[in-house]
């Protein structure tokens, strides 16, 4: 069975528990929301959607 869920859904949903449950700050998850931004135009971008591209797959079961 393949669950489809938009990524920032996903995210929401542990930015919540970690404020909620953790104890967060709300400011620090939005700095941290911003940086992924920020990395994702340098350089390291292609070697972060592989590698998240490979844990889906590892999850999903859809890699030999």
């Amino acid at each position: 069975m393949t669950v489809s869920l938009p990524l920032v859904f996903v995210l929401g949903v542990i930015a919540w528990a970690a404020i909620k449950f953790l104890g967060i700050r709300l400011w620090v998850a939005v700095v941290i929301a911003l940086f992924g931004f920020w990395l994702s135009y340098t350089f390291l971008a292609p070697a972060i959607e592989s590698g998240t591209r490979s844990g889906v797959d590892v999850v999903n079961g859809t890699r030999d």
